[in-house]
């Protein structure tokens, strides 16, 4: 597949850039640079090869899944601009 200037001109338009005449020519040829590249990459054999999520395999450190109910309503509500009775205090939503 090969871009014309028509095609830059058409895409340029879709997405609302300003490219001057000009530079048209120059713009295709570095997309059909770019598209070049990606036609190298369906030469390359990839039977046996699983699909990965990233390029360096690691995994994430685990902790225990343990309940608790975090005793610690003083530092929690420290946090609060406002509290009463070891509660919350936010604006009124509901009329």
């Amino acid at each position: 597949m090969s871009v014309t200037k028509d095609d830059v001109r058409k895409v340029a338009r879709l997405s609302r850039i300003a490219v001057d005449e000009a530079h048209l020519e120059e713009l295709a040829g570095e997309l059909n640079g770019i598209l070049g590249w990606i036609d190298q990459l369906n030469e390359v054999d990839i039977d046996g090869v699983e699909p990965m999520t990233s390029v360096v395999e690691t995994k994430l450190p685990m902790r225990e899944d343990v309940v608790t109910d975090g005793n610690i309503p003083d530092q929690v509500l420290a946090n609060a601009p406002r509290t009463e009775d070891g509660f919350f205090v936010v604006p009124k939503s509901v009329e």
